[in-house]
Protein backbone atom coordinates (compact mmCIF):
# COMPACT_ATOMS: atom_id res chain seq x y z
CA UNK A 1 0.00 0.00 0.00
CA UNK A 2 1.31 3.55 -1.15
CA UNK A 3 1.62 6.25 0.72
CA UNK A 4 -0.87 9.77 0.21
CA UNK A 5 1.26 12.23 -1.11
CA UNK A 6 1.21 15.35 1.00
CA UNK A 7 2.58 18.96 1.80
CA UNK A 8 3.91 21.50 0.04
CA UNK A 9 4.94 20.87 -3.21
CA UNK A 10 3.59 17.47 -4.09
CA UNK A 11 4.83 17.08 -7.61
CA UNK A 12 8.75 17.24 -6.27
CA UNK A 13 7.93 14.15 -4.58
CA UNK A 14 6.04 12.41 -7.48
CA UNK A 15 9.43 13.62 -9.87
CA UNK A 16 11.39 11.98 -7.06
CA UNK A 17 9.53 8.56 -7.80
CA UNK A 18 9.28 8.57 -11.62
CA UNK A 19 12.96 9.66 -11.91
CA UNK A 20 13.50 6.41 -9.42
CA UNK A 21 11.21 4.25 -11.94
CA UNK A 22 12.85 5.29 -14.69
CA UNK A 23 16.22 4.59 -13.44
CA UNK A 24 15.15 1.11 -11.93
CA UNK A 25 13.88 0.12 -15.81
CA UNK A 26 10.39 0.03 -14.04
CA UNK A 27 9.83 2.36 -16.95
CA UNK A 28 12.49 1.03 -19.68
CA UNK A 29 14.15 3.72 -22.15
CA UNK A 30 12.40 3.44 -25.37
CA UNK A 31 8.74 2.88 -23.56
CA UNK A 32 5.44 5.01 -22.97
CA UNK A 33 5.13 6.70 -20.01
CA UNK A 34 1.61 5.89 -18.38
CA UNK A 35 -0.81 8.51 -19.22
CA UNK A 36 -1.42 11.99 -17.01
CA UNK A 37 -5.28 10.35 -16.12
CA UNK A 38 -3.25 6.80 -14.69
CA UNK A 39 -0.99 8.88 -12.78
CA UNK A 40 -3.05 11.19 -11.61
CA UNK A 41 -5.17 8.15 -9.96
CA UNK A 42 -2.13 6.63 -8.79
CA UNK A 43 -1.03 9.89 -6.98
CA UNK A 44 -4.28 10.97 -6.28
CA UNK A 45 -3.77 14.12 -7.28
CA UNK A 46 -5.01 17.35 -9.95
CA UNK A 47 -3.26 16.66 -13.45
CA UNK A 48 -1.77 19.76 -13.40
CA UNK A 49 0.47 18.55 -10.91
CA UNK A 50 1.36 15.63 -13.19
CA UNK A 51 1.90 17.87 -15.60
CA UNK A 52 4.37 19.48 -13.37
CA UNK A 53 6.44 16.49 -12.33
CA UNK A 54 6.29 15.53 -16.07
CA UNK A 55 7.88 19.23 -17.34
CA UNK A 56 10.93 18.71 -14.64
CA UNK A 57 11.54 14.83 -15.81
CA UNK A 58 11.57 16.80 -19.53
CA UNK A 59 13.65 19.44 -18.85
CA UNK A 60 16.49 16.81 -17.17
CA UNK A 61 16.30 15.11 -19.96
CA UNK A 62 14.61 11.43 -18.84
CA UNK A 63 11.28 12.24 -20.97
CA UNK A 64 10.76 13.92 -24.12
CA UNK A 65 7.00 14.84 -25.28
CA UNK A 66 5.78 13.36 -28.86
CA UNK A 67 2.38 15.27 -29.46
CA UNK A 68 -0.45 12.86 -30.03
CA UNK A 69 1.63 10.22 -29.05
CA UNK A 70 2.45 10.69 -25.43
CA UNK A 71 5.69 10.67 -23.17
CA UNK A 72 9.07 8.95 -24.01
CA UNK A 73 11.23 7.57 -21.80
CA UNK A 74 15.02 8.67 -22.69
CA UNK A 75 16.52 7.76 -19.39
CA UNK A 76 19.98 7.93 -18.05
CA UNK A 77 19.48 11.78 -18.72
CA UNK A 78 20.95 11.67 -22.40
CA UNK A 79 18.72 13.66 -24.49
CA UNK A 80 17.47 11.19 -27.55
CA UNK A 81 17.65 12.29 -30.96
CA UNK A 82 15.24 10.38 -32.80
CA UNK A 83 11.85 9.99 -30.60
CA UNK A 84 10.43 8.01 -33.38
CA UNK A 85 11.46 4.58 -34.20
CA UNK A 86 11.86 4.97 -38.12
CA UNK A 87 14.59 7.07 -36.70
CA UNK A 88 16.48 4.69 -34.46
CA UNK A 89 16.19 1.87 -37.31
CA UNK A 90 17.63 4.32 -40.42
CA UNK A 91 20.67 5.47 -37.71
CA UNK A 92 21.19 1.48 -36.75
CA UNK A 93 21.62 0.87 -40.22
CA UNK A 94 23.66 3.76 -40.96
CA UNK A 95 25.87 2.72 -38.60
CA UNK A 96 26.35 -0.94 -39.52
CA UNK A 97 26.75 0.48 -43.37
CA UNK A 98 29.84 2.88 -41.77
CA UNK A 99 31.52 0.35 -39.26
CA UNK A 100 31.72 -1.58 -42.72
CA UNK A 101 29.29 -4.65 -41.34
CA UNK A 102 27.03 -3.92 -44.98
CA UNK A 103 29.55 -3.74 -47.41
CA UNK A 104 28.55 -1.61 -50.68
CA UNK A 105 26.98 -3.83 -52.50
CA UNK A 106 25.68 -6.47 -50.49
CA UNK A 107 21.81 -6.62 -49.60
CA UNK A 108 20.30 -4.96 -46.95
CA UNK A 109 17.88 -6.64 -44.45
CA UNK A 110 14.51 -7.39 -45.65
CA UNK A 111 11.27 -5.00 -44.67
CA UNK A 112 10.64 -8.94 -42.48
CA UNK A 113 13.50 -8.88 -40.95
CA UNK A 114 13.71 -5.47 -39.42
CA UNK A 115 10.11 -5.66 -38.39
CA UNK A 116 10.73 -8.84 -36.20
CA UNK A 117 13.94 -7.85 -34.90
CA UNK A 118 12.54 -4.37 -34.16
CA UNK A 119 9.09 -5.26 -33.33
CA UNK A 120 7.48 -2.27 -35.39
CA UNK A 121 5.23 -1.95 -38.19
CA UNK A 122 5.96 -2.21 -42.22
CA UNK A 123 5.14 1.13 -42.88
CA UNK A 124 7.89 2.32 -39.78
CA UNK A 125 10.30 -0.01 -41.80
CA UNK A 126 9.52 1.18 -44.83
CA UNK A 127 9.39 5.13 -43.87
CA UNK A 128 13.50 4.31 -42.22
CA UNK A 129 14.51 2.53 -45.60
CA UNK A 130 13.20 5.56 -47.48
CA UNK A 131 15.40 7.76 -45.20
CA UNK A 132 18.09 5.83 -46.07
CA UNK A 133 17.24 6.04 -50.06
CA UNK A 134 16.94 10.05 -50.05
CA UNK A 135 20.35 10.26 -48.13
CA UNK A 136 22.08 7.76 -50.75
CA UNK A 137 23.00 5.00 -48.78
CA UNK A 138 20.88 2.64 -49.63
CA UNK A 139 19.42 1.65 -53.53
CA UNK A 140 16.14 -0.01 -54.14
CA UNK A 141 16.07 -2.93 -57.21
CA UNK A 142 12.69 -3.47 -58.37
CA UNK A 143 11.63 -7.06 -57.30
CA UNK A 144 15.33 -7.90 -55.78
CA UNK A 145 15.55 -5.80 -52.94
CA UNK A 146 17.56 -3.02 -51.14
CA UNK A 147 21.10 -2.72 -51.48
CA UNK A 148 24.36 -1.05 -49.95
CA UNK A 149 24.75 1.85 -52.81
CA UNK A 150 28.35 0.91 -54.45
CA UNK A 151 30.97 3.58 -53.94
CA UNK A 152 31.47 5.49 -57.45
CA UNK A 153 34.74 6.59 -58.76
Amino acid sequence: MTRWLTGWRIYTQIVDRLRERIEMSEYPVGSMMPSEAALCAEFGVARNTIRRAMAVLEAEGLIQTIPAKGRLVLGGGKAKKEPYLYQAIARELREQIASGELVPGSAVPSELTLRRAHRVSRSTVRQALAVLEQEGLIVAEHGRGRFVRAETS
